[in-house]
């Protein structure tokens, strides 16, 4: 039997209710490095154990901070958590259940890559409290995936999500573009190998340069061309059309859902829904704090085992949470509420953001639906840079 299916809702609805809450758990470890990430991992799983044993202490640390809270999305990332064992991955959602109130429908998902699931595996995780995977494809072709120094290979890919679908309803499987010398035609034969498995959330990103990578350092000394916006801009626009023809809700960006399958965590982020932060720079926020745990695995372990959260802490200001407000709401298509801004903000704010939008408006990039501000079709691949343009720089 299949498990896993949320119905969480479409549209304009946002999925969560007002005060859902999440939990995202960073699984710091990977079989090797991807030449374009920069987050935060090691390749040595010598501190594994004291890794898994600090992450479930630091659970404990941070439960007074939801005490009247509901977790309604328990989220494995990092890293690659498929690399933990399902014993593992079940004493983590044990100490979450054991000190936190929790739905009684939560979405718990864990980040896989396809080499990690084996059909073995995936039964384990079947029988486990895992309701939703999120599978790291990037692509179906063996070209890009050594571009990228990705741990598996095309056939695994495939061969993955055969095993996944027939045991799991609910997958999402993560594609990126706007790679050096991926043709429109071989973007279009990803998208369409994808859609074969009827998978039925995609996230898809371009291919970013992010500084001290391995991507950087081949781009800089010419071992590979550069990225091209143009070109990520053309493969967003094949992406948009065809997941739309297929069905799928672009309700955030990069992300890509058929109805009743909108992910509970992602919406939660953009819809700024509270949540913690477990593990090495694990992220937190409250709505008014955001917090960052230290970027060291001995570091991490260390502090937690004294009791300690080595957590920095930024106290948010008026401009910082309007700031922050626009830029996740103009990427989805729940949009920038005036009414919310004048409530929460002030009615300078609202003033500003509809100044600071007319020539958008005028351009074709943004449009009025009721107090909602939102995106044209033509304006959502450049959100990032309108509401930069939108942000308030004086005001505090």
């Amino acid at each position: 039997m299949k498990k896993g299916k949320n119905s969480i809702g479409s549209e304009r609805i946002p999925p969560l209710g007002a005060e859902g809450a999440g939990i995202y758990i960073h699984i710091p470890f990977c079989k090797q490095a991807c030449h374009y990430c920069d987050f935060h991992f090691s390749t040595s799983m010598g501190k594994k154990e004291a890794m898994i044993l600090a992450l479930a202490k630091e659970l404990e640390l941070h439960k007074a901070e939801f005490e009247d809270e509901v977790v309604e999305t328990i989220y494995f990332g990092g890293g690659t958590p498929s690399v933990l064992e399902t014993e593992e991955i079940e004493l983590l959602i044990n100490a979450v259940y054991k000190n936190y109130s929790v739905s009684k429908n939560p979405e718990i998902t864990l980040e896989a890559n396809p080499d990690d699931l084996s059909e073995d595996k995936i039964l384990q995780l079947r029988e486990s409290r895992i309701n939703r995977l999120s599978i790291g494809i990037q692509s179906f072709f063996e070209e890009d995936l050594k571009l990228m120094n990705r741990a598996h290979t095309a056939k695994e890919a495939i061969e993955s999500l055969s095993l996944a679908t027939r045991e799991f309803d609910n997958i999402s499987i993560d594609l990126i573009y706007g790679m050096p010398n991926m043709t429109n035609e071989r973007w279009t034969k990803n998208i369409e190998k994808a859609l074969s498995f009827d998978i039925p959330h995609i996230s898809s990103y371009a291919l970013t340069v992010e500084p001290n990578t391995a991507l950087a350092s081949f781009i800089k000394k010419g071992l590979i061309q550069p990225v091209e916006d143009e070109v990520a801009q053309k493969h967003f626009n094949i992406l948009n059309a065809q997941l739309s023809n297929a069905g799928y809700d672009c309700y955030e960006i990069s992300n890509f859902g058929k109805p009743g399958y909108f992910s509970k965590n992602n919406s939660a982020y953009w819809l700024q829904k509270k949540y913690i932060g477990i593990g090495p720079s694990a992220h937190s926020f409250d709505g008014n704090r955001r917090g960052w745990n230290i970027n060291n695995n001995t570091k991490y372990i260390k502090a937690i085992e004294s009791g300690e959260l080595p957590m920095e802490i930024e106290v948010l200001t008026t401009k910082d949470r309007y700031n922050e407000y626009v830029m996740t709401g103009l990427r989805t298509i729940w949009g920038v509420s005036l009414a919310k801004i004048a409530d929460d903000y002030g009615k300078k704010y609202t003033e500003y953001l509809m100044m600071q939008a007319n020539r958008h408006i005028n351009e074709h990039l943004l449009y009025l639906e009721g107090d909602t501000l939102l995106t044209t079709k033509k304006g959502k691949f450049l959100a990032d840079g309108i509401a930069a343009d939108l942000f308030m720089v004086k005001m505090k």
